[in-house]
């Protein structure tokens, strides 16, 4: 290459590289607000409803109850305990994660029929949970720091997340909606650092005003487009923490999708990290 154009071209692939990192500090900045917006709530409970709709629009329900432990430290993971409630086939069937950073999540799935315990491993955490179009890892996949990111742009949030409402502690009755249609949304693409991953990237719609998700698109391991998870009807509880009421998981391959409509969620429980140990899988 002649000398007159080497200069233009190091100085072109100096400005890329300066923008490629300038959007991955930016997409983890934006990341990272809407993760510690939701710190210091210390435990949850919440009760579930599970509605999975097939190809032809056949419906059934499940219900099932979830406690979390916080977990303060970033480099550590949350603690979670899934419960079904009926029907009879899966009563008492139970999920429990501890939620891993960079190694495998630890989760065990309690088979109440056979009275056994299962360890998820490593390669199976891509798989369905109980015939839903929500991965095992879609349970643990939330942590900040289990993603690299990049921003891409901004655009107006999804329609289908428009309504949120204040569900804050002290005023309970308050159903008044936020017309956040007209909320503003940063894309960020999110790329998982699980080596076991089922995807290979993720797109996050996450809005400007609440910090909120609002809508995950999810790339399978051919990095076609597999499913998305529309979030909505967000409360927010004792004026500081916001939950998302309805999960609609919409599998774009299978033609399949799964929403979970949480009730109130109910804080301040007293969990204690035995209520989230192996053995407590097993209690009634």
């Amino acid at each position: 290459m002649k000398p007159q154009y080497l200069m233009p071209c190091i100085l072109l692939l100096s400005l890329t590289v300066t923008a490629t990192e300038e959007a991955k500090q930016k997409g983890y900045a934006i990341a990272a607000l809407s993760d510690r917006s939701d710190r210091g709530f210390g435990d949850s409970l919440v009760n579930i409803n599970m509605i999975l709709t097939n190809a032809v629009g056949a419906q059934t329900q499940r219900t099932l109850t979830m406690k979390t432990l916080e977990v303060q430290d970033e480099n550590q993971g949350d603690k979670s305990m899934l419960t079904f409630t009926s029907p009879a086939d899966v009563k008492q069937t139970r999920l429990l994660s501890h939620i891993q950073i960079l190694d495998p999540d630890n989760q065990w799935l309690y088979l109440p029929a056979l009275k056994r315990v299962k360890r998820i491993s490593s390669a199976n955490k891509s798989g369905p949970f109980v015939g839903s179009e929500f991965a095992f890892e879609d349970f643990t996949a939330q942590e900040l720091n289990k993603f690299d990111y990049q921003w891409l742009k901004q655009a107006p949030c999804p329609e289908n997340s428009r309504e949120s409402k204040d569900k804050s502690k002290d005023e309970s009755k308050d159903e008044s909606k936020d017309e956040s249609g007209s909320k503003t949304c940063d894309l960020v693409e999110r790329y998982p650092k699980y080596e076991n991953s089922g995807y290979t990237r993720q797109i996050a719609w996450i809005d400007t005003a609440d910090h909120q998700f609002r809508q995950i698109e999810f790339y399978d391991r051919k990095n076609s487009p597999l499913k998305s998870l529309t979030l909505s009807d967000y409360r927010q509880y004792n004026g500081q923490y916001w939950r998302a009421h309805r999960w609609q998981m919409t599998n774009h391959q299978s033609g399949k999708s799964t929403v979970l409509q949480y009730d109130d969620f109910m804080f301040g429980n007293d969990f204690a990290v035995r209520d989230f140990a192996k053995a407590a899988l097993k209690r009634r």
